[in-house]
């Protein structure tokens, strides 16, 4: 006998059941929101800068600021007590003349080295320039003036 339906055979369907995996995102996600406010990564420990225990007695200073040209001077005690000062000022007009002025007083006295006193209103990309383009000259020791 047949049934009024008709015979139909069951197929069966391929389904990944998802509400595990859900559930699993659900939980991290909690996790995840809990943790979040712990970490504060728009704090950075920078490292503290003290005064150095010998300053340099005899150094080339590179003076920049935002508004005016680039001033290169250099800056040696005379004398055998150090009160006495001697200072030879020279203003670049640009990067260039600035490298030129640079590589010539490192010419004349190469164990020299080189203070950068920026102004805060400088970028900082065209401070680290320069301190980049005063080791490709083969300065050694370049520092960063600071209050």
């Amino acid at each position: 006998m047949s049934s009024l339906r008709g015979e139909r055979k069951r197929k069966f369907k391929a389904e990944i059941n998802v509400v595990p995996y859900i559930d699993v995102m659900l939980v991290l996600l909690v996790i995840f929101m809990v943790c979040a406010p712990m970490t504060n990564p728009s704090v950075i420990n920078l490292p503290t800068a003290g005064q150095s225990t010998q300053p340099p007695s005899d150094y080339i200073e590179i003076a920049l600021r935002p508004d005016a040209p680039a001033t290169i001077s250099l800056n040696s005690r005379v004398g055998n007590n150090g009160n006495n000062r001697q200072e030879s000022k020279e203003e670049a007009k640009d990067r260039k003349q600035l490298m030129r002025k640079l590589e010539e007083y490192h010419a004349a006295k190469p164990d020299l080295s080189v203070l950068v006193s920026a102004d805060k209103e400088m970028r900082y990309d065209d401070i680290i320039q320069v301190i980049s383009e005063a080791k490709k000259i083969g300065i050694n020791r370049v520092g960063l003036a600071t209050r």
